[in-house]
């Protein structure tokens, strides 16, 4: 009879899944800074509890409207700010959007993310069109998620009515970091549009990006303020910059890959049952580096060729990527 394998005897092994959100900075910080082999292995044995088979999601996003965005958002492309914005693209009418949505959902995707370069939802005709695209994506049988900015009390409402399954609001980086890269909204404004999704009953699509000058202390600051949210975000989407030329971020260094697994790593213990979303950035990492995020805690990928206005890797690379780690789609 061989013997099971023990955990490291410095670490104790987290017994259950048990949520928190009561997380210090410094203790989130000092996970973020354990040896990775003992972060991955208590990673492992949450991950395992909370998410036993190993399934992962696979989701589709598609940019609805594209450029022009108000924000003045450091990082993104889409802003009026910038000289990099991709304004002049025509916004998408519900059908096309739809037919998008029936390719990704042949392509093994579960849920159907639709993004609007919006400051916040404006009433007409765009938001009509938005909850006709909710409903269609709903009738098909896939989650519908959508990121717009901002949102009023009754926009969320009638967003819930029409079936929305979850709201991307990301709160990018650390409350003290933030002013350096958005000056057009507040952190508290962001959580406020948190709130709002909640109280509507919309499960909530939340994380951030790393790489932007930001310091240890900020990536804590981020998770802390995110596993302290009760109950947690759903989704957790976990982003690493991709600097784009005509961005304030355009001279920013590529992040190192194993940042993004210690992010992964300690969102997977912070928050046991949100979905970590391996996001933006994923085209310059390496198939191991994916596997190592997958293997930290990542249930959720962004499936398909393009995220936004940032390329992803291919739909066939990503099954490949998948049957080389022995996961499985979910559900």
């Amino acid at each position: 009879m061989t013997a099971s394998p023990q955990a490291p005897a410095h670490h104790p092994a987290p017994h259950s899944a048990t949520s928190r959100h009561d997380w210090s900075r410094a203790e989130i910080q000092a996970l973020l800074e354990l040896p990775l082999m003992d972060l991955l292995w208590r990673a492992q044995a949450v991950h395992r509890l909370a998410n036993p088979g190993y399934r992962v999601q696979l989701a589709s996003l598609l940019s609805v409207k594209t450029g022009g965005c108000e924000e003045d958002c450091a990082y993104c492309p889409q802003s009026m700010h910038h000289s990099s914005d991709v304004a002049g693209r025509p916004e998408l009418d519900v059908e096309p959007v739809l037919a998008r949505a029936r390719a990704a959902k042949k392509a093994g995707a579960h849920r159907f993310c639709m993004g609007w370069a919006w400051r916040e939802i404006r009433d007409g005709a765009p938001f009509e069109a938005m909850l006709q695209m909710v409903r269609g994506v709903r009738e098909l049988g896939l989650e519908a998620c959508v990121t717009a900015g901002m949102l009023t009390d009754s926009q969320a409402a009638r967003l819930a009515d029409a079936g929305l399954t979850a709201y991307n609001h990301n709160l990018d980086t650390s409350p003290e970091h933030y002013d350096r890269i958005i000056s057009t909204r507040t952190y508290q404004e962001r959580l406020e549009t948190l709130q709002r999704v909640r109280r509507a009953g919309i499960t909530l699509c939340c994380g951030g990006i790393i790489g932007m000058g930001e310091g240890p202390e900020d990536r804590a600051g981020l998770l802390q303020v995110l596993a302290n949210l009760d109950p947690h975000p759903e989704s957790v989407p976990i982003n690493a910059l991709v600097a784009v030329e005509g961005t304030p971020l355009e001279e920013q260094p590529p992040v190192d890959p194993l940042d993004l697994v210690r992010m992964v790593a300690t969102a997977r213990i912070l928050m046991p049952r949100s979905r970590v979303r391996l996001s933006a950035g994923r085209e310059q990492l390496s198939r191991e580096a994916q596997i190592l995020c997958l293997l930290a805690g990542a249930d959720s990928i962004f499936y398909g060729d393009t995220l936004l206005t940032t390329s992803n890797p291919a739909v066939d690379a990503d099954r490949e990527l998948l049957a080389a780690a022995g996961v499985q789609a979910w559900p």
